[in-house]
């Protein structure tokens, strides 16, 4: 009774799905009853490590317990008594097979996945180093984590969103390092998602962001294991969504992002001037335009005689004024790179040669736009990708210091960055301030901060960082 009322569960919530396969199996003179959706299911394995051993089987036992014991030595094979578990398990591409006069049933992992090579992520290369990046599989992402934090004091705990996907969500850390606490108040959050489905790690980021009004990075994100390893590392948790290359890291602040792998693989000096190079053209993308608006429109004297006389001989007999034209400048810059981002690949550089030298040499030659408008803008556009997990916020930014150039001149820039300081310095993120180790002042988590220290100096983990144990090397 027990098996025609399961059967009958799962024909009820697959009806309609024709990928839907059930296989009666006799074993003796019992019949075993095998579910499997084809396509995502391994119909050579299931033969080969379910079906076949069940067929060879001369026992008198046929129960879950004996077949999980001396029948099926399958590497995944789990005993469950929840119908609901077991369709949702199904759903996934997992096998079930089910038994006569028994309420448990049991669940191979027979999912039949195709995935892309592990290759270095775009984002992300380095000269030196692991090359390894996360793929779209969970299992592998959390294997290749596992793999460089061989240790028992590494945890998963593995959680199910999306009321349709049932998107498989890990949250990993190292118990005796990561705040506990820090790990149940996201993992309370993420139980709490309700929503139609989970597509991509950025849906979860989505709500376990403290302030969603804010268009701020507030979640750190990663697409190699060293990196995830090495925040992990510092007393930070991860959390790996099923489908997406980019792992989520918590808690973040701001300098994170000035930090990349890279630096950890060369030589202090090196490291240390490469990120105030970063945070230099930081400056350059998202004030620069604004400062040239304003220079223009307000502050013409603060240009050398001769630079100014240029400047004049440049722009003269330009239709638009310089707020219009820096504005209409970004515009196109941005459906630019929209166009060639979305256009097949070897469409690319065609693409960037009509736009780069046919379009804006054209445009300057018509006398629309002035070569230092497009100069400005492109020298923005190009900083704009030292930092590219900012890229989407600088762009914003930029237009926001270009509108307030415009209009108030420097005064709109000076309001405009006092403004966002103390904006960051009262925001924070999972306990920890978004300005560590800047403002509050934590002098000994300089040494990796816009100062890249010899490994051998640090000795501590980040202090501004909450975790259990300070001590990184002796």
């Amino acid at each position: 009774m027990e098996l025609d009322e399961n059967i009958g569960r799962i024909s009820r919530a697959f009806e309609g799905v024709n990928e839907l396969v059930k296989k009666e199996i006799k074993v003796g003179n019992k019949t075993l009853v095998l579910f499997y959706m084809l396509g995502m299911s391994d119909a050579q394995m299931i033969a080969d490590f379910i079906i076949k051993p069940c067929v060879m089987y001369d026992g008198v036992d046929v129960g879950p317990d004996q077949f999980l014991k001396s029948v099926l030595f399958w590497g995944e094979i789990e005993k469950s008594g929840d119908i609901d578990e077991g369709i949702e398990k199904l759903a996934h591409g997992h096998s079930l097979l089910f038994f006569p006069d028994a309420k448990e049933f049991l669940y191979m992992a027979t999912d039949k996945t195709k995935e892309r090579a592990l290759s270095e992520p775009p984002t992300s290369s380095v000269l030196q180093g692991p090359r390894q990046g996360f793929v779209e599989n969970i299992k592998t992402n959390i294997g290749l984590i596992k793999k460089i934090l061989a240790t028992p004091s590494l945890k998963s705990e593995n959680l199910s969103v999306g009321r349709y996907t049932k998107t498989s969500v890990a949250i990993m850390y190292l118990d005796g390092i990561c705040d506990i606490k820090l790990v149940d108040k996201v993992k309370k959050r993420i139980k709490e998602i309700d929503i139609d489905g989970i597509i991509d790690s950025f849906y979860v980021s989505s709500f376990l962001e403290e302030h969603p009004e804010s268009f701020f990075k507030q979640i750190g994100n990663a697409e190699k294991p060293d990196i995830v390893c090495a925040k992990l590392l510092e007393g930070r948790l991860a959390i790996i969504v099923d489908g997406s290359p980019m792992v989520l890291t918590l808690p973040y602040m701001l300098f994170e992002d000035f930090q990349k792998s890279g630096d950890y693989y060369n030589s202090s000096l090196r490291a240390t001037m490469l990120r105030w190079l970063r945070l230099f053209s930081l400056v350059i993308t998202v004030a620069l335009p604004g400062m040239y608006v304003a220079i223009q429109l307000y502050h013409y004297k603060v240009f050398p005689l001769t630079f100014l006389i240029t400047i004049v001989n440049s722009t003269q007999g330009i239709p638009l004024s310089p707020f219009a034209e820096i504005l209409f400048v970004l515009i196109l810059f941005e459906i630019l790179y929209e166009a060639s981002l979305r256009m097949p690949k070897y469409l690319g550089m065609a693409m960037s040669i009509v736009g780069a030298l046919i379009l804006g040499d054209t445009a300057v030659q018509a006398g629309i736009i002035s070569p230092p408008a497009v100069m400005i803008v492109a020298l923005s556009g190009i900083t704009l990708y030292t930092l590219p997990e900012q890229a989407s916020v600088l762009s914003l930014l930029r237009l926001a210091y270009t509108l307030a150039g415009g209009i108030l001149g420097f005064y709109g820039i000076i309001i405009f960055t006092l403004y966002f300081i103390v904006y960051f310095n009262d925001f924070d993120n999972y306990g920890v301030p978004y300005l560590s180790p800047f403002a509050p002042k934590v002098k000994s988590d300089y040494k990796d901060a816009m100062i890249k220290a010899n490994i051998l100096d640090m000795k501590t983990r980040p202090e501004s960082i909450k975790n259990k144990n300070k001590r990184r090397q002796k």
